[in-house]
């Protein structure tokens, strides 16, 4: 059975909508989770019981104009990444297919020159346009059945503006079918940059602004999302992936505001001047609340309020500075800093939801900016100092084992989980100065996401 998918105007529109954003121009709804395959999965296994190893060549283009030529090229090499990227199965080098003759169709498949190969699993698409934009036909095959595999067998429609939608849905739907796996391909990423080099509003001195950019999970199609020549930064998804809450210098001290990325709803500020500054948003698993830091009050303390803002109440009450809030997954608990133990150091500590039951999580010289890893591990990253610097750790909350993911390479602070676990992104100036890298959550597979200006705090989007 053929499970066709539809990814037109508003699940193509990510990147489209994200551009029109800082062009002031009007955007498209944020893209729109494809109907999910009827049948049963056909599972692929290795014969010499090691890592399944998949082929993905180039896409078939079945027109020769050049549009339709690069998209099939562009979906081919992006899906070959992003299957990649976790390790699930051991990929074969697009350089040695050249022993494989070129398949006509989406069916037509060598099985023989693929087993040559050792190849497992083999990845087969077409591309055509039509009348309303393109159409990506894909078939995964079984080379020890020699047969394909009906439940990753699918035909994605859409607009042929960006072909890696294409890829990273596809890689999504084999990982859920194949291994059972959550694939983090069509997540995006939110960070605060200076690239664009304009000059901050109000000011006397020359300093640049920071705005608000987002991009794919590998760093591609990075976009500007903020306007308006202020500062930006600590930015955080909402739980749904529609919004953004993040701190503002726009209205004079820092502020909280909401906004969402894909142009839909306008800016709005939750926290106004009068009320202290208000800084580090933390939106709540349910998204209805977001926990943030509040100098209202006098020194700096941990308040949640409704999702715009109203009810803000006061979850600690100490002499010392408490701040940079993150959820458990179950909503149920709040990590967070405090300095309470002396010598302007602070540590992490965990609290309930209401402030109550506070107790200290780590003893090292001084620690900052956790975050609550998702399901199905149970752990809080965090940056720690490490000497003339910071490293990035987790520590595991069943255990309380720590490992460190980074070793003293440059300053690495403000670590995100990805919404499986199994990624970290995060700010290190190993590059020289701030940038994005991200790692997995064992502390390999160093990527660079960013190389233009100052990049810095990042958050990874749940979906």
């Amino acid at each position: 059975m053929m499970c066709k998918k539809f990814l037109g105007t508003c699940a193509i529109a990510g990147a489209l909508a994200i551009s029109a954003i800082a062009s002031q121009q009007p955007a498209s709804p944020p893209p729109q989770t494809p109907s999910q395959p009827s049948d049963v999965t056909t599972t692929i296994g290795s014969e010499r019981g090691a890592a399944i190893r998949y082929a993905v060549p180039d896409f078939i283009p079945l027109s020769t104009d050049r549009e339709t030529v690069d998209a099939a090229r562009t979906i081919g090499r992006v899906l070959w990444d992003d299957l990649n990227y976790e390790h699930e199965f051991a990929m074969i080098p697009r350089d040695v297919y050249a022993s494989v003759p070129p398949s006509r169709s989406v069916d037509d498949i060598n099985f023989d020159a693929w087993r040559e190969l050792n190849a497992d699993g083999v990845v087969i698409g077409t591309v055509q346009k039509t009348d309303t934009g393109v159409r990506v036909q894909v078939r995964l095959f079984d080379i020890k059945q020699r047969r394909s595999v009906s439940a990753v067998g699918n035909e994605y429609s859409g607009s042929i503006a960006n072909p890696r939608i294409f890829a990273h849905t596809i890689s999504d739907d084999i990982f859920k079918t194949q291994r059972a796996l959550v694939g983090v391909a069509r997540t995006k990423l939110v960070f605060a940059s200076d690239r664009d080099e304009e000059r901050l509003a109000g000011t006397v001195e020359k300093r640049s602004a920071k705005e608000l950019y987002v991009s794919d999970y590998d760093g591609e199609n990075q976009r500007r999302v903020t306007t308006g020549f202020y500062l930006n930064n600590f930015p955080e998804w909402s739980p749904d992936g529609h919004t953004i809450a993040y701190t503002t210098w726009r209205t004079g001290p820092m502020q909280i505001a909401v906004q969402n990325p894909y142009g839909t709803t306008p800016l709005q500020m939750i926290t106004k001047n009068g009320e202290g500054q208000n800084f580090l948003p933390a939106w709540s698993p349910d998204g209805t609340r977001i926990a943030f830091e509040s100098t209202r009050d006098g020194n700096g303390e941990i308040y949640v309020a409704n999702a715009d803002g109203s009810h803000a109440v006061r979850l600690t009450r100490t002499p010392w500075n408490e701040g940079a809030p993150t959820w458990s997954p179950n909503g149920q608990q709040i990590a967070y800093t405090s300095d309470r133990t002396g010598n302007a150091q602070t540590q992490i500590w965990i609290m309930d939801k209401d402030g109550l039951d506070p107790h200290q999580l780590t003893h090292e010289s001084s620690a900052d900016r956790p975050t609550w890893s998702p399901p199905p591990f149970n752990e809080i990253a965090y940056s720690a100092s490490n000497g003339p610097g910071h490293d990035i750790r987790i520590i595991d909350l069943n255990t309380r084992e720590v490992r460190s993911l980074t070793n003293g390479e440059g300053d690495n602070e403000s670590a995100a989980f990805a919404p499986n676990g199994r990624h970290i992104a995060f700010t290190s100036s190993r590059a020289g100065k701030n940038q994005i890298f991200t790692i997995n959550r064992m502390g390999q597979d160093l990527k660079q996401l960013t190389k233009t200006g100052l990049n810095e705090r990042p958050n990874w989007s749940p979906k």
